[in-house]
């Protein structure tokens, strides 16, 4: 597995940034992680779409948490089969059972917001769709792991995006419910400090920017590293 940008580069911002982890931090808090095939699926933001950010890597979330595992784990193996636009339909129609064939015992699910991108898009659907992935996944003794949205809507530049605050409320109130059935790894922005951040938002005011890609991968290492240990 190789990665287009090695982490381990120097990137002055990202370096200073109080909300990243710092490579020695990370390797701690992973060490003892028995994962080998670690696997993310879903839309966008499963596949850590967003504009660049000066002195950060360019390079997405889940990419970030896969070389932070590798740190770890050297031979793990990676499969990210998030697509710009899929739906939690999609993801059951196009992507489950790639992932499926290729067995992790990690998975993260990234889907529902395109669901619910429109007026009147369907939680109770969204809700039973995001219950077949992961009892399919569950299923395999893979250990899951879903992120809530972020409340990005506060800052000046979000106002034209201010109508999405209610559906990605109710997206979250699914996300978690199902976080709590499945026994995922739950990673919770709702109240993330990164979410005041006026650089946080790429120029479509939907995915992060590197940066944020950035802070996610650490608020995702440091809630996998909670559950090490305890299975």
């Amino acid at each position: 597995m190789t990665f287009s940008t090695p982490l381990s580069m120097e990137f002055a911002a990202e370096a200073d940034d109080p909300l990243v982890l710092p490579p020695e931090q990370t390797t701690a808090l992973l060490a003892g992680a028995p994962w080998q095939r670690f696997a993310v699926l879903g839309d966008s933001i499963a596949a850590g779409t967003g504009d660049p950010s000066p002195g950060y890597a360019p390079t997405g979330w889940a990419d970030r948490v896969a070389a932070n595992l590798t740190t770890v784990n050297p031979t793990l193996a990676y499969r990210n089969t998030g697509r710009i636009g899929a739906t939690s339909q999609q993801v059951i129609d196009r992507q489950l059972s790639e992932i499926l064939e290729f067995a992790p015992d990690l998975v993260h699910v990234s889907c529902g917001g395109n669901d619910l991108f429109t007026a009147g898009g369907d939680v109770d659907r969204l809700h039973e769709n995001l219950s077949t992935i992961l009892t399919a996944l569950s299923a395999t003794g893979a250990q899951l792991s879903i992120f809530t949205m972020a409340d990005v809507w506060g800052v000046e530049r979000m106002a034209p995006m201010r109508a999405m605050r209610p559906r990605m409320i109710a997206l979250n109130e699914v996300l978690r419910a199902v976080a709590t059935e499945f026994d995922a790894v739950l990673t919770e922005l709702w109240d993330h400090p990164l979410q005041s951040r006026p650089e946080l938002m790429s120029a479509d005011l939907i995915h992060f920017t590197t940066s944020g890609q950035a802070v996610l991968a650490s608020a995702v290492v440091r809630s996998l590293a909670s559950r090490i240990g305890q299975s």
